[in-house]
Order: structure tokens, then C-alpha cells, then sequence
């Protein structure tokens, strides 16, 4: 990886409170309605420290670690692990004051070229050190065991996995365009419809549809960092369609969850707000975010 990349830090905002009756219990031969969100998140504080801590609603936060110097990290699914990377290029995984190197060798300096869980919480992807703009991506288990190499992509930065985990996602370092990685198959195409980005939040389940930043033509691509904040657009992968997204306000983040359902985070002026939306765009529910993570990056979405 060269130095074009336009990385640096990090950044999550948060999510917390929670509503919704428990769904009734599904007809025989039916799929049960997905449980509904309680709140529980991880975020990334851009005050003293940088602390990356958990959010349980009714106990509160808990700290997890804190931001590395080069800005490279992600937090998994499951809420209860980080995975970075050293400026020696030293790929840990941890949390609290316990962490372990399970993989040597990553691209290091370029804090756009993030880590990411898979989606079962038991495998890290990364970047490998190199001198192009494309990036060899390699995969690693949490214990670090099987390390295998993904395939090659230009797509290195803010990488995201699809649910069903065949696929990850990520702009170029560039900024001119997003790629998705078929880890099946090593190889990965371009999205169509978007010429610039600076940032994916993630993949549909089946790696279809693409949540990003679009960037027009004059605007500033930015350092790279992860955004406490983003303007998000949903683009089809093999069309460049964008889905739109039917929530009022100013919306700052959308994700994805494994089940398909879209939640789209809109800001506020005391505590910012969840949307939850079927596949059809039908709201499902709506959780107010506690006060104390409205200027915090969300980082993962647990439950």
C-alpha cells in the first residue's frame, strides 16, 4: 500500500434506550419476526483518551480499549472484542488490559485501512504491507490460527463484511471509487455508480447493496478517518442504483444488520435517534440514543 491512502483516525457514534413489545410468537412453518433492538452498541469517544467503550442500556458504558496512534481498529459484532493494528504492523486482538498478536505484516500508517470482523466474531480481515495501490487482503482467526489470503482488491479502506461472509467492501485509498472482494473466488470488481467515496459502514447480507459516502467532484476527500457522522447512500452493487432511504431529518449513518434490516441513524439535538427498517423501507422502530454518545462515533450495532 503507498501512501496515497487517505487514512488517519477513528470514529463511531452510539446508540442506546430501547422500545417494542416482543413480537408474537410466529405461525407454524413461518419465519419469527426479527427481536427488536434494546440498544446495546459500541462507541468511540473523541475526548481524553480516546476510549472505545460498550453501551448496555440500564448499566451504562464499559470500557473496552482505546484508539490506537494509527487509527487502524474495529470493534466486533459481538461487542466484546477490538482488533488493531501497531505501527509495526502487528495485527492484536483484545480487550480491557488482555490482547494478543495474531498476525504480523499489515499495512501499517494508513489509518483508512481499518480491520474487520467477520460477521460470526471469530476472524479478522487486513490489509498486508505493500507498495500499490491495490491491497493484498489476508483473513485470520481471532485465536490466530488459519490465516489464509483473501485476494486482491483496490478497495483497502474502512473494509466491511457481508453477512453471509463471502464478501468485504472498501473505497480506494484514492478515493476514486469502492470495490467489493469475493473471498470465495480472491477477486473483486468496482460498484458501479459511485466515482468517489470516502467511506463504507457495510454490506447488505448478501453483499448486494453497499452503504457509503459518495463524494461529488469538488469535494475535499478528507484524511480518511472513520466518521463520527456521514451522509449515507445505499448504491446496488452491480447497477449503481441508490435505494433511497425513507427516514426524515438529518441522517448521519445508516447499517446494515445480519438479518437485513437497515438502521439509519438520524441527529438530534440532545440525543440522536434509530431508525429501524424492514427490507421494504417500512419503519419498524425508533430508539433515542443516550445523551452522552450524541458526539460519539458508532462503531458496531450488537442488539
Amino acid at each position: 500500500m503507498n501512501t496515497r491512502l487517505l487514512c488517519a483516525a477513528a470514529l463511531s457514534t452510539a446508540l442506546a434506550g430501547a422500545l417494542a413489545a416482543p413480537a408474537a410468537a410466529a405461525p407454524a412453518g413461518t419465519s419469527a419476526a426479527p427481536k427488536p433492538l434494546i440498544g446495546v452498541a459500541v462507541y468511540l469517544s473523541y475526548g481524553k483518551g480516546f476510549p472505545i467503550s460498550r453501551y448496555e442500556p440500564g448499566t451504562g458504558f464499559s470500557k473496552l480499549g482505546v484508539m490506537p496512534m494509527t487509527g487502524q481498529f474495529s470493534a466486533s459484532p459481538d461487542g466484546g472484542k477490538l482488533a488493531w493494528i501497531t505501527d509495526r504492523g502487528e495485527v492484536r486482538v483484545g480487550s480491557g488490559s488482555t490482547s494478543t498478536t495474531v498476525a504480523k505484516g499489515a499495512a501499517a500508517g494508513f489509518p483508512c485501512a481499518t480491520p474487520v470482523w467477520s460477521p460470526d466474531s471469530k476472524q479478522v480481515g487486513y490489509v498486508n504491507k505493500g507498495n500499490s495501490d491495490a491491497g493484498s487482503v489476508s483473513v485470520v482467526g481471532a485465536d490466530g490460527k488459519g490465516r489464509r489470503k483473501a485476494g486482491t482488491t483496490l478497495g483497502v479502506c474502512h473494509l466491511a463484511w457481508s453477512a453471509d461472509g463471502r464478501y468485504l467492501a472498501g473505497y480506494a485509498g484514492t478515493t476514486e471509487g469502492v470495490y467489493r472482494l469475493d473471498v470465495k473466488t480472491g477477486k473483486a470488481i468496482k460498484v458501479k455508480g459511485v466515482d468517489l467515496a470516502n467511506h463504507v459502514q457495510s454490506l447488505s447480507p448478501d453483499g448486494t447493496k453497499v452503504v457509503v459516502t459518495p463524494l461529488s467532484r469538488n469535494a475535499p476527500g478528507g484524511d480518511g478517518s472513520w466518521p463520527g457522522g456521514f451522509r449515507p447512500a445505499v448504491v446496488d452493487v452491480a447497477t449503481g442504483k441508490k435505494t433511497a432511504i425513507p427516514v426524515k431529518g438529518s441522517l448521519i449513518g445508516a447499517f446494515y444488520l445480519r438479518d437485513g434490516r437497515l438502521v439509519v441513524r438520524v441527529a438530534g439535538r440532545t440525543a440522536n435517534t434509530l431508525v429501524v427498517l424492514d427490507k421494504n423501507g417500512r419503519q419498524l422502530q425508533s430508539l433515542s440514543e443516550p445523551a452522552a454518545a450524541r458526539r460519539q462515533a458508532l462503531l458496531q450495532i450488537v442488539r
